[in-house]
């Protein structure tokens, strides 16, 4: 199954290709952005190689998704095959903007319509996401999405980010919980 566009009230999200990696590059060059992902920006032929790995590993309308707003793009969007073992029926929620599309309810909105496709379009289980314990804003996204925390981890990387020491964080939302919110 490919990737289906999507639309909520504002946001048309389309899903990854090429024609978007001059905004990726400079999403990965926003160091206030990645602050949460990476030691330090990456550079194009990084972001180059990431988007191929991306778009290839784009299976049963999972994916990720460029979110324009009034024709602009505003963010990246991803519901995906969650890394590590297999897990049939899970997809991990992800969103990175640029410091331009903050605080405007892109993140939320976007999520939101992600979390819906994910349970009435593919018929997932259960939506996680996942970010440092230390990211409040990325927390409070996925909060305000519907998803509620889960548990709390720490995994071990090569290049610690400011505040690795706190752990890592995961939140869900299972179809049960999306029909019959609280």
């Amino acid at each position: 199954m490919p990737q289906a566009r999507l639309r909520s009230e504002r946001l048309d999200l389309v899903p990854l290709a090429e024609e978007h990696l001059p905004f990726l590059v400079e999403l990965n060059s926003d160091p206030v952005a990645l602050r949460y992902l990476y030691t330090r920006r990456l550079t194009a032929a990084e972001t180059e190689a990431r988007m191929r790995r991306w778009i290839a590993g784009a299976v049963d309308g999972l994916g990720l998704w460029v979110a324009y707003g009034s024709g602009d793009p505003i963010g990246l969007f991803m519901l995906a095959t969650p890394d590590g073992p297999s897990r049939p029926g899970v997809a991990e929620l992800g969103y990175r903007l640029p410091q331009r599309s903050w605080r405007q309810g892109f993140a939320k909105e976007g999520s939101r319509e992600l979390v819906r496709h994910g349970f009435e379009d593919l018929g997932l289980d259960r939506i996680i996401a996942q970010t440092m314990a230390v990211n409040e804003a990325s927390r409070a996204t996925m909060a305000s999405a519907g998803l509620t925390y889960a548990r709390s981890f720490h995994e071990d990387v090569e290049e610690p980010l400011a505040g690795h020491e706190d752990g890592e964080v995961e939140y869900e939302i299972t179809r049960g919980m999306w029909r019959s919110p609280v």
